[in-house]
């Protein structure tokens, strides 16, 4: 199972930026899939997920409004877009693929939001 995040960066605070996350060696379609975040001293949360049809999403409080999960089963990827990003939302972003209580991780792409 491999996860591969991608388009982390630095971005001024108000810009956007978009993650990618590509999954090999999974039936993509059949997994829940989510982004998490680690901020630096603080616990990995959850930004937002998606169910393997795409037609239920799930946000934090944080970036309702904000940002945008999405996904595209032929393609086996997952999208985040992010908009009006803030200082607080620096973080690594982790990609996630879950069924049956079973979790697969990717490696994380760092986002950088100046202020």
């Amino acid at each position: 199972v491999q996860l591969v995040e991608s388009g982390g960066g630095l971005v001024q605070a108000g810009g956007s930026l978009r993650l990618s996350c590509v999954a090999s060696g999974i039936s993509f379609s059949i997994y829940t899939m989510g982004w998490y975040r680690r901020a630096p001293g603080k616990q990995r949360e959850l930004v937002a997920d998606i169910s393997a049809g795409g037609g239920s999403t799930n946000y934090a409080d944080s970036v309702k409004g904000r940002f945008t999960i999405s996904r595209d089963n032929a393609k086996n990827t997952m999208y985040l877009q992010m908009n009006s990003l803030k200082h607080e939302d620096t973080a690594v972003y982790y990609c996630s693929a879950r069924l049956w209580g079973v979790n697969f991780w990717g490696q994380g792409t760092q986002v950088t939001v100046s202020s």
